[in-house]
């Protein structure tokens, strides 16, 4: 990648107006991606990770985080933003309130190795699945507390394996299509100072 993430590195601490104005309008496509979901059993196949890979190509690993931890706070307090247009804590206590959880750990690791790797598709990729794999980790292990089923029990409810091969083609489109949407925003001047 031409645009390297430790010339972009700012000496102010302090959040820009438009790092500010970015991580908002990343919330609002989160908002609105994240209620559009597959229903396939308790958990449903969501789209918001597939929108926080792609976000972390835009804002870094902070930033990222950022807007991520502000979609779940919205959607906390009640907006429609969680999968099937739900909201509110009783989302966050039910079945897939520990993948609500995860999506911190997804967007924080994916951004990190995303942003240090300077875009490289392997270990973009590499940081990627491991973000998804404390995606899931988080998501399973709520489920198990919450249901008291057994681990081989909450992986054959939770449909994991079909969750691992639909992530592992949302990460793919993430790898290629982000690197895109980043080159592109370079190209335009648009790069995000983190």
């Amino acid at each position: 990648m031409n645009e390297n993430y430790e010339t972009q590195t700012s000496n102010s601490k302090k959040i820009t107006a438009y790092q500010l104005c970015s991580v908002s309008l990343i919330t609002a496509v989160l908002c609105v991606v994240g209620p559009i979901a597959i229903p396939i059993g308790d958990i449903p196949v969501s789209f918001t990770n597939l929108a926080l890979l792609l976000a972390v190509y835009v804002l870094g690993a902070k930033l990222g985080t950022i807007s991520c931890l502000l979609y779940l706070l919205l959607g906390i307090a009640g907006l429609p933003v969680f999968s099937g247009y739900a909201g509110g804590m009783a989302k966050l206590t039910g079945p897939t309130g520990g993948y609500l959880i995860g999506f911190i750990f997804l967007t924080y690791i994916s951004g990190l190795f995303i942003q240090k790797s300077n875009c490289n598709l392997f270990w973009s990729m590499v940081g990627m699945l491991l973000g998804m794999a404390a995606l899931h980790i988080f998501g399973t292990g709520y489920y198990m507390h919450l249901t008291g089923c057994t681990f081989w029990q909450a992986v054959i409810v939770c449909k994991e394996p079909v969750f691992i091969f639909v992530d592992f083609i949302k990460i793919l489109f993430a790898a290629f299509t982000g690197r895109e949407i980043r080159r592109r925003l370079g190209q335009a001047h648009l790069l995000l100072n983190e």
